[in-house]
């Protein structure tokens, strides 16, 4: 199944608020404002609707023909796929439902605000179907993305450090196993340092993913210093000329101030070794924390300066909107999203892919 059909399916296989919201904008104000004339219903009895085409899918494979399904929006403006076009007129009654249907999907109030005066902009009093409405917005988030879809840069230093940080259960370890992997299949010398020193479990993991991948872990003693971990693992990389050294950090509570100083320790003591490092710092997020995530990339911003961030589980959320609004807040680098526990199923972030898994257009 190609990635974007996956992305699709999982960011709205799970029941949500998202959901019971709707269906409470339909029966309150849907009907009343949806019209269709006998004109049109005639017309769209007797001969296909043409409906303009969505964003083209950049992935090559192609999934299995699906029954059509009614998206998000649908139920919004009130069309049924199978049935004739309904149209409404975009008013300030329908833009405030799309602001609030917006929120509830964790895209913040500033970033729904913003998006929805940008479909304003030049369509009030227009009548909208349903595909227009989803196009105009899955152009809108598109555009939003675009300017932070970009891969984590690789340089010519050896070796180039990757710093990988997030709270505990984002997912860090596992994403840590996944680039590394990719990594030595591009043709990459990688090392893994086992930076969580205080979670046996999370030193057995990555030495799983290090047996997969062809890749050394480091370890030290449970208990001991991280920070001499990560000094020691980049003098044992260079010596062996890798290319890249990625350094998992033990998960940290943006709350637990004792804990954010000691990833403070860590930034300063692989800067005492090279003062260009860490080359990269990746935040981890997980996509269930909604706008909790703001708050992290807050905190982690001020103590180990993320270069770009690496957003996991969409397969456990329906709210992906938490990237539209990371996106319009901070504009970091979004490197790649996770849907999935396989290897395949962490990917480069690909803006109209999202976008349209987002507002739920067919590919």
């Amino acid at each position: 199944m190609a990635f974007f059909s996956k992305l699709k399916d999982k960011l709205f296989k799970s029941s949500s608020k998202l959901d019971e919201g709707l269906e409470a904008i339909v029966e309150d104000g849907g009907e009343e404002t949806a019209e269709v004339t006998s004109v049109e219903a005639s017309t769209e009895q007797t001969a296909p609707v043409a409906v303009e085409a969505g964003p083209a899918s950049v992935v090559e494979d192609k999934a299995p023909v699906e029954e059509p399904k009614s998206g998000i929006l649908a139920r919004l403006t009130g069309q049924s796929q199978s049935g004739p076009v309904v149209k409404r007129v975009l008013d300030d009654d329908m833009l405030e439902q799309l602001e609030e249907l917006l929120i509830a999907s964790d895209m913040g109030v500033d970033t729904a605000l913003r998006v929805t005066a940008n479909v304003a902009e030049g369509r009030l009093g227009r009548r909208v179907s349903t595909q227009e409405i989803k196009d105009i917005l899955a152009t809108e988030v598109a555009r939003i993305m675009e300017t932070v879809a970009r891969p984590m840069p690789l340089y010519p230093s050896k070796p180039q450090v990757v710093l990988v940080v997030g709270v505990n259960g984002s997912g860090k370890t596992t994403t840590i196993g996944k680039l590394a992997s990719q990594f030595r299949s591009a043709g990459k010398s990688v090392v893994i340092a086992a930076g969580d020193t205080f979670r046996a479990a999370a030193v057995e993991q990555l030495q799983v993913w290090g047996e997969r991948a062809g890749v050394p872990v480091l370890t030290a003693p449970e208990g001991s210093d991280p920070a001499s971990l990560a000094y020691d693992a980049m003098t044992k990389a260079e010596a062996e000329g890798a290319d890249l050294l990625m350094i998992d950090t033990a998960g940290r509570l943006q709350n637990r101030q004792d804990l954010m100083e000691e990833l403070s320790k860590i930034v300063r003591v692989i800067r005492k070794k090279n003062p260009d490092a860490p080359h990269n710092t990746l935040l981890v997020l997980d996509a269930t924390t909604g706008q909790n995530a703001i708050s992290q990339v807050e905190t982690f911003q001020k103590l180990a300066n993320v270069s770009g961030l690496v957003m996991t589980k969409l397969d456990g959320t329906a709210k992906g909107g938490i990237l539209v609004s990371l996106a319009d807040k901070f504009g970091l680098p979004i490197h790649a999203i996770g849907v999935g526990e396989q290897i395949d199923d962490l990917q480069p972030f690909d803006p109209e892919e999202f976008a349209a898994a987002l507002i739920g257009l067919e590919q």
